[in-house]
């Protein structure tokens, strides 16, 4: 492999309210208990990743007026299982997911830096926009923003934060906008990294926007090569607008790994890993937050149900994003593919819901993890484990040192920070956020009046 070639970069994630983790299986352990986390961080820190990252939802979701019991039930405080893993680990970056729409500037930049300082430099924010007045009935403002909104408070949101970092003991700051108005010292300044990593996941036109103009890496949920490829494109071609270089903004996909002994048996592996993770009331479940109504009449391994969705009340489930933008559409997708295919309902939920991005030997891993990057689909990954804490045990073990042989993969960390680790640049002080963030809004608006006048 030329020593030109792209690194790959790996993280490691935690998970939440999701259908990834086996419970079924006799290695599965709690996600509450902290010897789980520390089991995932340390095996991450041995195999050189970037950062653990850690979901986090604000409110136990429900389906159909009840707890979803196949999810995970609690989950501790993001920042607090965060300060306690710098205490076990010396280099890998901590991420949190941290609502921007259900908290406040100067505390979340508080605790932030608090935690880029205990650990040395290692703090990353996962900002995300809660979207559902479920969530929001946690707190006393209740209710939730709409889409713009959301956005709009989140780079507020980032932007006042920095504003706070960036300040000088006994400075005062001042910050006066649509969402906050804030005068204040900041305690915690002159952080060793300067500016917590910022992490964002969208898919939106302005999602990645925000991301452009806001974040240093984007979680995706592209792991097809050619349609990484081009996400990977769209998004990089945004940044010089914001004055930004390519290897300013990295890209990790959300993936998962099945190894085995051959090819043969890691297809197996994963066919069993999908049948283990949707069960049949999972599988009923899931397509009750399509169709809005209860499904337990249908035999989850017979066919689709006949009846078509409830399009006037689709909240069977609450407290989990929603991809389906259209259900009566979705619902007619998914018949034609199960008719064609012969596939039962179970065996259609496995098909559109579970995700294995790279299945084979730890060499043919390995090959296609870095093709990823070679191409430019992908700067790294995000490794989503179905076991907790030891699904990537074998990818640690296995993977990493096929890569470390093809030159893509470092043998120790370049840096002490996060930022150095991850390859990007100093931070950038929040003035300069703020300008070419101004500055491009001022072209689109110009471009906008322009359409407009010639329309």
């Amino acid at each position: 492999m030329s020593n030109n070639s792209r690194q790959v970069h790996l993280a490691a994630h935690f998970p939440g309210v999701n259908n990834t983790t086996i419970w079924s299986s006799p290695d599965a352990k709690s996600h509450i208990e902290f010897s789980s986390f520390e089991h995932l961080a340390r095996t991450a820190e041995r195999g050189l990743f970037d950062f653990f990252f850690l979901a986090e939802g604000l409110r136990l979701r429900e389906h159909k007026g009840e707890i979803f019991d196949l999810d995970v039930v609690g989950r501790p405080n993001t920042l607090s299982v965060l300060a306690a893993l710098a205490g076990v680990t010396k280099h890998l970056g901590l991420a949190g997911t941290l609502s921007s729409t259900y908290n406040e500037p100067f505390e979340l930049a508080r605790a932030l830096s608090t935690l880029d300082h205990v650990s040395q430099g290692r703090a990353a924010w996962n900002v995300v926009t809660s979207n559902d007045a479920f969530t929001g009935e946690n707190f006393r403002r209740g209710g939730y923003l709409e889409y713009a909104d959301r956005y709009n408070r989140a780079v507020d949101f980032i932007q006042t934060a920095r504003e706070l970092w960036d300040a000088q003991p006994q400075e005062v700051v001042e910050h006066a906008s649509k969402f906050f108005d804030i005068s204040t010292t900041f305690p915690n300044g002159n952080l060793p990294q300067g500016h917590p990593v910022v992490l964002q996941a969208g898919d939106s036109d302005a999602g990645r926007e925000f991301a452009a103009g806001s974040a240093d890496v984007i979680f995706t949920r592209h792991t097809e090569l050619e349609d990484g490829k081009a996400f990977y494109k769209d998004v990089k071609s945004r940044l010089s607008r914001y004055g930004r270089g390519e290897d300013d903004l990295k890209i990790f996909p959300g993936v998962t790994v099945v190894i085995g002994s051959s090819e043969a048996d890691a297809q197996e592996r994963a066919r069993e890993t999908h049948r283990q993770q949707v069960s049949g009331p999972g599988a009923i479940a899931f397509l009750e937050q399509v169709w809005g109504r209860a499904l337990t009449s249908y035999d989850p391994d017979g066919p689709l149900p006949d009846i078509e969705p409830n399009v006037d009340d689709i909240s069977v489930t609450r407290g989990k994003v929603r991809h389906f933008k259209d259900p009566q559409a979705i619902a007619g997708l998914w018949r034609q593919r199960a008719e064609a295919e012969n596939l039962s309902i179970r065996e259609l939920v496995i098909a559109v819901s579970t995700r294995t991005s790279f299945v084979g030997t730890p060499g043919q891993v390995a090959d296609q993890l870095n093709e990823f990057v070679q191409q430019r689909a992908a700067d790294g990954f995000i490794l989503v484990p179905s076991i907790t804490p030891s699904g990537l045990d074998d990818v640690v073990d296995l993977v990493v040192p096929e890569l470390q042989d093809r030159g893509v993969y470092r043998d120790s960390y370049p840096g002490t920070t996060l930022r150095e680790n991850l390859g990007l640049p100093a931070h950038r002080p929040a003035t300069e956020w703020q300008e070419f963030r101004n500055a491009n809004t001022d072209a689109n608006s110009t471009d906008s009046q322009k359409v407009g006048q010639n329309s």
